[in-house]
Parts: structure tokens; sequence; C-alpha cells
């Protein structure tokens, strides 16, 4: 049997508002095509589905879209619910997604056996049984009642509780499926893994992350998500992150996209393959005339667009360089590319109007035209630009007051 493990999907995603539906769409027609050509029986979702728990009706859609196409390719899916999605949401269409052999697990069910899905071949023969534990909630964990006196202990009891919630797992796998090989799929955050700026951290941080360690010994591979860099984690068995399919985020933005390959027949070590790039995120920072000048000299893109993050980088604060930005971007018009996040750094910073003079001066003794004056001499600018922002300056000085 041949398992394919993705995971964070994240559906409904924008970056830095710019939407990235039909990068989605793209990867799907890209999966499509690889699970018809590793001949994949069994597809995991290990949560995330959708970056939004409302999502819209266009990610609904695109959704439920992308699963009738791979149904198309893969005889089993089965798909958990993760941090991002609302178990209510991913449940609603459960008996109808039955039918077509899709298996949802939106919330840890109060019962842990209807968390285990048996995969079968063609034939109808279980060859594996899957333990679907979605991302653990905070009811799913502490169930005992017992009063939490410190914060330590609060981290310590979500820890067991994850630990706990695999353990049942695996005993009901023993139980219910003797002497056929399980694997988990879990959404959480593992200790000593590299996380990435489009990530947030559950069971209150990195504090209470989950020593894969403690994951049961039983399970012969263990598919997470929520983290969305492809990495492995250190335990007995073979632990992974299959990483998201797209970059979510510039700091994604050097991360080889995959998705994972169990084959049963061989070993239980995944092969990674590598997801093709859709678009390019580029990051570029500098001084004005290094952002200018790299803007200038970009190659030709006939694909969708890239997308650009700018951070201006300028020893000295001077509003005329946040003004030089602005039209910079606004200006911009090379086809094939689009700026979708700019923002300014200044080592020498003011952090105070006491800063602008040289001696201390009571409040009273200010006056805003006297300060705006003197920001105005500590800046650049040209002197038909200086008399037009004191004109505007006293122009909004009046209707004030």
């Amino acid at each position: 049997m041949k398992i394919l493990h993705t995971a964070d999907w994240h559906i409904g995603k924008k970056l830095h508002n710019y939407e990235l539906a039909e990068d989605f769409d793209r990867f799907i027609e890209w999966l499509c095509g690889c699970v018809q050509e590793k001949q994949i029986d069994v597809l995991l979702v290990s949560g995330d589905c959708f970056d939004l728990a409302n999502p819209s009706s266009a990610a609904r859609n695109q959704y439920y879209q992308s699963l009738v196409k791979l149904k198309k390719h893969v005889n089993q899916i089965v798909i958990t619910g993760g941090n991002h999605d609302s178990p209510a949401v991913l449940n609603a269409p459960k008996e109808l997604l039955k039918a077509l052999n899709f298996d949802v697990v939106g919330g840890l069910p109060n019962n842990i056996e209807e968390a285990l899905i048996p995969l079968k071949n063609l034939e109808g023969k279980t060859e594996a049984v899957v333990a679907a534990i979605p991302f653990l909630r905070n009811p799913d964990l502490r169930k005992d009642g017992l009063p939490i006196k410190t914060y330590e202990e609060r981290l310590e009891a979500l820890r067991l509780g994850i630990t706990e919630v695999f353990h049942r797992a695996a005993e009901s796998c023993k139980k219910n499926y003797p002497e056929i090989p399980a694997l988990a799929m879990g959404h959480l955050f593992a200790a000593g893994i590299d996380p990435s700026d489009s990530e947030r951290d559950i069971q209150i941080g990195n504090q209470a992350s989950f020593q894969a360690s403690a994951f049961d010994g039983y399970f012969k591979y263990v598919a997470l998500g929520h983290i969305h860099k492809p990495q492995r984690v250190s335990a007995e068995q073979p632990v992974f992150y299959s990483g998201s399919p797209l970059p979510l985020s510039f700091s994604e933005r050097k991360d080889e996209k995959r998705v994972l390959i169990l084959d049963t027949e061989k070993n239980w070590e995944p092969k990674s393959v590598a997801i093709p790039s859709f678009r390019k995120l580029i990051k570029i920072a500098g001084d004005f005339n290094v952002l200018e000048t790299k803007l200038l000299t970009l190659s030709e893109n006939k694909g969708l667009d890239n997308l650009i993050e700018l951070e201006l980088r300028e020893k000295d604060y001077q509003a005329k360089r946040i003004h030089d930005l602005e039209e910079l971007v606004s200006n911009f018009q090379q086809s094939g590319y689009q700026i979708v996040k700019h923002r300014a750094k200044f080592d020498n910073q003011l952090s105070g109007t006491g800063e602008i003079f040289e001696e201390q001066v009571s409040l009273e003794e200010l006056k805003p035209q006297k300060v705006f004056t003197e920001l105005l001499d500590r800046n650049d600018f040209s002197e038909k630009e200086h008399r037009e922002l004191e004109a505007a300056f006293l122009e909004l000085l009046e209707e004030s007051e």
C-alpha cells in the first residue's frame, strides 16, 4: 500500500491581502498527477485544511472541488482538523463524504475508537489502521477537572494530556486491529523543530511543546501537521512534518515544499517528493538606491505574479525617505510582479520630540509650527518640497484650531 502524507493546506489564505487561491488550484492539479503517477492508495491530510475557522463560501467550494478531483485518482482520503479549522465545519458533511470513502475527524471524538480509520486495499482487505488524531484543544486534554494552581502545572497537564490521547489510541489499535500495522496523525507543536513566521504556537506557546519521545512506540509512522517547514522530528519511530504545500509567509520563501510517500511493502521511512514552485516570494532589503536598482533589474516573468516584500534600511531617520518609498511602490508597474508589503527601518530614529531640540524646553514653550519646522530642517527636502509641506501643515493646523 502506498500512502501520501500532506498537511496545512490553509485554503483561503491571503499573503498580505493577496489571494493564493490560484496557487492552491495549481497544487491540487499537480497533486492529482502525483497520486496517479505514484499509484497512491491513501491520502492523509494532517490538519489545517482551511486558513480560517469560518471559511468563505469560495474557500469551501475550493475544498470540495479539490476533494472531488483527488477522488478520481486515489482510493481513500483521511482528513483531520487543525488549530485553524472548526471541527463543526469539517464534520458537517462527514456522512456524505464517508459515502465517497473520505474519513473526516474534525475534533477528538468522545470514543477514541471513532478516530481509528482502517486503510483498505482495492480488494477490501485492511492493510493498516491510522489513529486520526486532530488538533487537541484544552477540553480534550483536561477532563479530570482537578484544580491547577500554577502556570507550570497547566503546561505539564497539557503535555500529559497529549501523551494520554496517543497512548489510548495505540491501545485501541492493538485491541481492535491486532497484528495490523498502525500509523498516527497529529496536529501539534513538537519540541526541537524549526517553525516559520506564519505559524502560531499552540498549547500555550512553545513551552507546552510535545516531546516526540512520548509518542507511543506502537505506531510505525506519525504524520504531523502544524509546522510549515518540512522536517523530521527526533523519535524512536519515523515522525515527520510534511510541511505546507505552499509558502505562506516570506519566511518560507526558501523552503523546499514537498509531500511524503510511504510504501508499506518496503519500510516505514517516507520518500520526499518536491512540489514545484508556482510563484516566487522575493524579499528586497537595503537603502533606497538598492531597492530602486533591484526593482529596475527584475527578470522577465510569464507565470503567476511573483510577490515582493520591500524593506528600506537607512542609518538616519528621514521623513522624506518614507515618502520616497511610498512613491516607489505606487509607481511600480513591472509586469509579472506585485509588491505586497513594504516597510522602513532606521538605525537612528527619533524617539520623541525632546530629541529635536538641543536644550530641554517645557511643553508650554513648544509651538506646533516650530516643532514641525525643526523636523523639516532635519530632512533632505528640496526648497520647493519644504514650502509645500509647511503650507500643508499650516492649513491642517488652522482647521484643527
